[in-house]
């Protein structure tokens, strides 16, 4: 008999983090701009905002109350992101490199703009 695979995900380690403007590169909502407002390491996710809305119908939990319709943002997966420079209006891919105080910052290697 086989074994099976534990299912867990592995962590991975992220280009981009909450905070991050991003640009959506792939799926339904490709071509727009938010800022991301949580990301799931664990699952390597993101949340953006105003990208992959979802429609949830509540049911009421006590008496007297109202059904409700409420929308959300679910995550997408990060690779389907890209950092953006409001600056240049641009989507880029980014580089690490060291500042000249000597720290590691993440660098835009379209427009060499510094984000961190």
């Amino acid at each position: 008999m086989a074994k099976h695979k534990n299912k867990r995900s592995k962590h991975y380690k992220m280009h981009v983090k909450a905070g991050d403007t991003v640009q959506v590169i792939a799926g339904n909502d490709k071509g727009k701009v938010g800022e991301i407002q949580r990301a799931l390491p664990q699952e390597n996710r993101v949340v953006v905002e105003g990208v992959n809305v979802k429609t949830k119908h509540t049911k009421p939990q006590q008496e007297g109350e109202t059904g409700q319709i409420v929308t959300f943002e679910a995550p997408i997966h990060s690779s389907n992101v890209m950092l953006y420079s409001s600056k240049h209006s641009c989507a880029s891919r980014i580089n690490y490199t060291f500042t000249e105080d000597g720290r590691k910052a993440r660098m835009l290697k379209k427009t060499g703009e510094i984000i961190d």
